[in-house]
């Protein structure tokens, strides 16, 4: 069973100090399509972010969940009127796959970089620099990947660009999503519990950073779920529902989930996901052309699939 591809982004990484020649762009155009249409996941490595960011990032979050619940309260997600994504998400609240019990993870949102909200302070010192600080460093990286992915695809290198100015900003709702995982009891999972229901993305692509606890599966074209484990030094990277309608199915939008660890064990895990949407405003439609799918707004879509995973009211 084929696994996932590791591909090599030190030419085309942030701090790249030479340009790339044709023959390497040309090489890993390849590689990149290869992966993004056969599994729809990759594993990129020498991009230029170094575990030790990754690193700060993790032991911010996990401080923050491992505050009593009334210290994070005031930052929970739906509190902020500037973005209703934005904030802390608790343990069993989201259902990814709607027909499971609620997932056994809890996460933070970074949806806003706005200097005047509510930041967790107490016990975090930190938290909002550290947190905004990445989410630039995945938006660079992702404008990179975006830019590779276009030419890949034969289209002009700033077609995908073009509908993420605003990364960042009032008019995108791209997210840094900081997961932690508690350890799991197993007299208090329900039926058909997991960490992570089974889901594909909602956006272009997401860049995904792993602790080493395994867990997470994608599940291939044959129909057989593969192992996607934590590899040190690479960023996970794959396709979101609204790149597979916009390049009408040739770039895979997989499913994947995060499963329970065996009975007994009691570790946690920890992920960091940069969820890149385009801006609210942009009208996604098939780049080739064709009508395969109507046209969405990026914004409505994002919404419509808030609803299956939070619960329609």
């Amino acid at each position: 069973m084929e696994g996932i591809p590791v591909v090599d982004f030190c030419r085309f990484g942030l701090g790249a100090d030479t340009e790339a020649s044709e023959q390497e762009l040309l090489e890993l155009c390849e590689e990149v399509r290869a992966a993004f249409t056969g599994v729809g996941f990759v594993y990129l490595k020498n991009t230029g972010i170094e575990d030790h960011e990754v690193q700060q990032v993790m032991s911010i979050s996990k401080r923050f969940c491992l505050l009593p619940e009334e210290k994070k309260e005031p930052y929970r997600r739906g509190g902020y009127t500037c973005n209703a994504n934005h904030g802390w998400v608790s343990s069993e609240t989201e259902r990814l796959n709607p027909r499971r019990p609620g997932d056994l993870k809890e996460a933070f949102n970074v949806t806003s970089l706005r200097t005047d909200l509510e930041w967790p302070r107490d016990g975090v010192d930190g938290f909002r620099d550290i947190q905004v600080s990445f989410f630039l460093r995945c938006k660079e990286l992702a404008l990179c990947v975006l830019r590779v992915m276009a030419l890949s695809l034969g289209l002009d290198s700033d077609t995908f660009l073009e509908a993420h100015r605003f990364i960042g900003g009032e008019g995108n709702d791209s997210t840094l999503r900081s997961l932690y995982y508690p350890p799991v009891k197993s007299e208090h999972v329900k039926e058909g519990q997991l960490r992570c229901g089974e889901h594909s993305d909602y956006g272009s692509i997401t860049l995904v950073f792993q602790s080493q606890e395994g867990g997470l599966q994608v599940l291939s074209r044959t129909g057989e779920y593969i192992s996607a484990p934590s590899i040190p030094g690479t960023v996970l990277v794959n396709i979101a529902d609204l790149m597979q309608r916009w390049t009408c199915d040739v770039l895979v939008s997989a499913v994947h989930r995060v499963l329970l660890p065996p009975g007994g064990d009691l570790s946690t895990r920890q992920s960091l996901a940069f969820f890149v949407q385009p801006d609210d405003d942009a009208i996604i439609t098939c780049c080739d052309g064709s009508d395969k799918y109507p046209p969405v707004r990026s914004k409505d879509y994002l919404l419509s699939r808030f609803q299956d995973s939070y619960g329609r009211k």
